[in-house]
């Protein structure tokens, strides 16, 4: 299963425009994609462990290797193709 992590902050504007992009995804890719949220403000170390320098930033991997990021919001049917070319 892939797995992606979304890197946000609660003050990042285009982190909120995500919001409701990855709730309409979390459902479409039930049991495919496992959606996990790091709030780079209160999990630093992890960020910084992912190398995060900006927001928000989606990190896809599979079997606990990174396979591909992207940075900046994301239109829906962007993230969903990206999301199925690694499926």
């Amino acid at each position: 299963m892939l797995t992606l992590t979304d890197y946000y902050a609660d003050w990042c504007g285009p982190c909120q425009a995500m919001k409701p992009v990855f709730e309409k995804v979390k459902k479409d890719y039930e049991g495919k994609v496992e959606i996990i949220k790091v709030d780079v403000d209160t999990d630093q170390s992890k960020s910084q462990q992912a190398g995060i320098m900006s927001i928000p930033t989606m990190v896809l991997s599979k079997d606990g290797k990174e396979v591909d990021r992207k940075v900046g919001a994301l239109h829906e049917a962007v993230l969903k193709q990206w999301l199925d070319s690694h499926l």
